[in-house]
């Protein structure tokens, strides 16, 4: 009777043991914790997260100015030449004086200006303020043939403008500020030469 509780026993005790062994070795204990969750998102919230932004900017100016200024200045003025007073003085011959003035003004200036800049910047979150809004600023480089383009930019993110796909548009970033600059062999045509520019500080109209 001893004999058959001791080995009862030991098939208990082996029997948990082969389920410990099994469920250690299941897929989820070997789930590296790198890795993501099934239904984690990828929206950014903290600092060192990144998120795209699509620049779409297109600005028109179209200023008109027309101003028309005239004035006009009739002036009469005449005297008899009666001097006398009280029969002391004699008289002089008379006159009449006319005094005519015109000051005309006419200007007219127009200023278009249209320009537009679609691209997608990838940025990194710098900051979290108190409201959860996200600072964000990033950089990129383009080298093509020699062709130097690098564009900067930065700005705040509220959290409710980020789409599903991590990406939030341009018109959406407050205090956005984007500055492009260009270097290579383009870069010197694209900017007026020093005689140029010399020109238009000694004559600027």
């Amino acid at each position: 009777m001893n004999k058959r509780i001791i080995l009862v026993f030991i098939v208990v005790v082996f029997i948990l043991w082969e389920a410990s062994c099994s469920q250690a070795g299941s897929i989820w204990a070997k789930r590296d914790k790198d890795m993501k969750d099934l239904y984690a998102d990828d929206i950014a919230r903290n600092i060192g997260d990144i998120l795209t932004i699509k620049i779409t900017e297109d600005s028109k100016v179209d200023n008109k100015a027309k101003r028309d200024l005239k004035k006009e200045t009739d002036r009469s003025s005449s005297f008899d030449g009666k001097l006398n007073i009280d029969h002391i003085l004699p008289s002089i011959p008379g006159f009449t004086m006319n005094a005519e003035t015109n000051n005309e003004l006419t200007s007219k200036a127009d200023y278009k200006d249209e320009r537009s800049f679609v691209d997608r910047v990838t940025v990194v979150v710098v900051d979290v303020l108190p409201n959860r809004n996200l600072v964000v600023t990033g950089t990129r480089h383009r080298n093509i043939a020699g062709d130097i383009q690098t564009i900067e930019i930065s700005g705040i993110v509220r959290p409710s403008d980020i789409a599903f796909d991590n990406t939030v548009k341009s018109e959406q970033v407050a205090n956005f500020r984007i500055e492009t600059k260009h270097n290579g062999v383009a870069a010197p045509y694209t900017r007026p030469g020093w005689l140029g520019r010399v020109f238009d500080i000694l004559w600027p109209f």
